[in-house]
């Protein structure tokens, strides 16, 4: 008894966390019903910011640094709080408010990209190891139960939890909070109270930012600072949020606490001798993912939505047509790129084609269903995982064993799906998220399921005909690339036949509406299904492709975080078209624009800066994408050549008006 009491006080200090970042995230979508994926990045920022004042004497900007000697600790959090309210200010004005009126997915790209960009910014200026961060709290213990108690994290959840009750004041009783709540469910509520809903949402998230960051602060001393984890631990305070039904503090905070307990119990559990080896790792990322989806199918209730006053229009999506001559002719350039180049150029080109399948699961999923999901790298690593032991350990052939671990993803699509009947926007992106996350910490990082050191994949061969990526001196072989480009080729094909065809046209349907399409006979359960098996199974080609341009794969190949910069560059290409999954896969991680600002200009450390900045531009100026604006751009230019001129009247004849004045 004594032992478990210790451990569920020592889940306390997780539980702050979720305490503190979904207060924040709560606040945040009471003011402007988006939420924020980037709360736990703003947060560390503020962390960090503090601990490099008590450590170094120095307070660090984005961009340069001044040196304030040895400040007290007092005086470092005071900056370190400043700090990060004046970032919450700063999200909300530059990104959030210009993208509040435009679609769900532009406000979840929005977020997403901001946590790549934070996260970016916190390695580049604070670097990647983790810190130790000075505790306010002193230490001890006291005697319950014969055990003894740590007081630390008894006191952090205490500040939280106070914390957690003056924001449910805030919102509760205060004039201010109160027309909060109001313009949550109609902006006019809040005008006609005289406030403006863009400054109640610039205090919200600047209120969150500054919760955020108390609890990262106080949690840190107890771990360390690491700006990965701290920042994904956004995804169990989602969790938790969902739980509270995005309005209820006190909710919110028994199920942190609840949550964190458990969490730290699991870690009790994995420790006993009758404990099954293969489930002593990453089973307490997989219970966030479990709790939300007990919750939607015991409740059966849909998640609550902000009030909207208008339909807000998303991207246009052209119906893609067969045109064997373009076709032909990117074939023709791809293979002659290919054949032309060597080594790291070649290898950067291959890996781009593998990327562009990526981003088309995203265009199939997100572009054509609509619904947004975070999990693509879940299934891409999936069957990569897998196709290590088809290929070597049951010695199944290429490509069959491709094909048979993409329908093995494209099973785990279709369980993902599960919650998109009945939730969809950014509550389904939290949920894919969750999944997404428990996938990489409960089995690429198992150890037990998945060595360190990569699990091998046997080269691919055809007919005797050798496809390998290597072979002696020669690190990226023609061959391999040209295999890659004919799979890319036929998976393409094949999505121009169903997206033109009446599947593509429910996809459409359920998009635009899912209340109209269900009365006009389309059956939205079945075709939601299929969208997301469609959208896995590309993604595991894309997936078994990455593990044979590899020779092995490691858990790092599709942490939660290269999902998310691949949806990134998705939205950055065009999350609507084949040609924005093309434009998608030269921009993408490790693709050829990579390899070229890492050995012809040394930037490649700048990459998911520069990436997440161009993010938050395009779905602000540009929501179609780099190739959208390339397909507007060129019907434009049709337009004017097709429109006749009118020939200019000679001088001193009568103009067309005064000819009819004088009939």
């Amino acid at each position: 008894m004594g032992t478990v009491l210790q451990f569920v006080v020592l889940g306390l200090g997780l539980g702050a966390v979720y305490i503190g970042l979904g207060s924040g995230l709560l606040l945040v979508h009471r003011a402007t019903g988006m939420i924020n994926f980037a709360q736990g990045a703003i947060a560390t920022w503020g962390a960090y910011v503090f601990a490099e004042l008590r450590n170094t004497g120095t307070l660090v900007f984005p961009i340069g640094s001044v040196d304030l000697g040895e400040p007290p600790s007092a005086t470092a959090l005071v900056i370190a709080l400043a700090t990060a309210i004046a970032l919450g200010f700063a999200v909300h004005y530059l990104a959030f408010r210009p993208v509040q009126q435009n679609s769900v997915l532009a406000q979840v790209v929005v977020s997403v990209a901001l946590l790549i960009t934070i996260q970016a910014l916190v390695v580049l200026r604070f670097g990647p190891n983790k810190i130790d961060v000075e505790s306010f709290v002193p230490g001890g213990t006291v005697t319950l139960f014969g055990a003894a108690i740590p007081t630390r994290e008894l006191s952090i959840a205490l500040v939280m939890i106070v914390l957690a009750a003056l924001v449910w004041c805030y919102l509760r009783f205060t004039r201010m909070g109160i027309a909060t709540r109001a313009a949550s469910e109609n902006e006019r509520a809040a005008v006609l109270m005289g406030f403006s809903p863009s400054w109640l949402a610039a205090i919200a998230q600047a209120g969150a930012a500054f919760v955020g960051t108390v609890s990262v602060i106080l949690a840190s001393s107890l771990t360390g600072l690491n700006a990965d984890w701290f920042g994904l631990l956004v995804v169990p305070a989602l969790a938790v949020l969902l739980v509270a039904k995005l309005e209820s503090i006190p909710v919110l905070v028994v199920a942190a606490i609840g949550l964190g307990a458990f969490q730290s119990l699991i870690g009790l559990l994995v420790t006993q001798p009758w404990w099954p080896v293969w489930a002593q790792s990453g089973l307490d990322q997989v219970i966030p993912f479990a709790v939300v989806m007990v919750i939607l199918f015991v409740t059966g209730k849909r998640l609550p939505t902000r009030g909207a006053t208008q339909q807000i229009r998303l991207p246009d999506v052209p119906i893609p047509r067969m045109r064997p001559l373009v076709a032909i002719g990117l074939l023709v350039a791809a293979g002659l790129a290919l054949a032309f180049t060597t080594g790291t150029i070649r290898f950067g080109l291959t890996t781009s084609l593998i990327l562009s399948l990526l981003a088309l699961s995203y265009v199939v999923l997100t572009g054509y269903l609509g619904q947004i999901s975070l999990a693509q790298s879940a299934f891409a690593g999936a069957a990569g995982f897998v196709l290590s032991k088809a290929s070597v350990g049951w010695g199944i052939p290429f490509p069959i064993s491709m094909v048979l671990c993409a329908l093995l993803a494209t099973a785990l699509g279709m369980l993902v799906a599960l919650p998109a009947f009945r939730i969809r926007g950014a509550q389904l992106a939290i949920v894919t998220l969750a999944a997404g996350l428990g996938i990489e910490r409960f089995i690429f990082n198992n150890y037990s399921l998945s060595p360190p050191e990569g699990k091998p994949i046997a080269d691919a061969s055809l007919f005797g005909l050798n496809l390998a990526v290597r072979e002696g001196r020669d690190l990226s072989r023609l061959a391999f690339s040209l295999m890659v480009l004919v799979i890319v080729a036929v998976v393409i094909w094949v999505f121009v036949r169903v997206a033109s065809g009446d599947m593509g046209r429910a996809f459409l349907a359920v998009r635009a509406n899912e209340r109209a399409a269900e009365s006009s006979g389309i059956n939205v359960r079945r075709t939601k299904v299929i969208g997301f098996a469609l959208s896995a199974f590309v993604a595991g080609i894309a997936g078994c492709l990455i593990g044979f341009s590899r020779g092995q794969l490691s858990a790092e190949s599709f942490t939660v975080m290269a999902g998310l910069q691949l949806l990134a560059v998705a939205y950055l290409g065009g999350i609507t078209t084949i040609g924005g999954s093309l434009v998608a896969g030269l921009i993408g991680p490790l693709g050829i624009s990579y390899v070229l600002m890492r050995t012809w200009l040394d930037l490649g450390e700048y990459y998911e800066l520069v990436l997440g900045l161009a993010l938050v531009l395009t779905a602000i100026l540009n929501p179609v994408g780099i190739a959208g604006a390339v397909r507007h751009q060129v019907e434009f230019v049709r337009r004017k050549l097709r429109r006749p001129s009118a020939s200019p009247p000679v001088d001193g004849a009568p103009r067309r008006t005064e000819e009819a004045s004088h009939v």
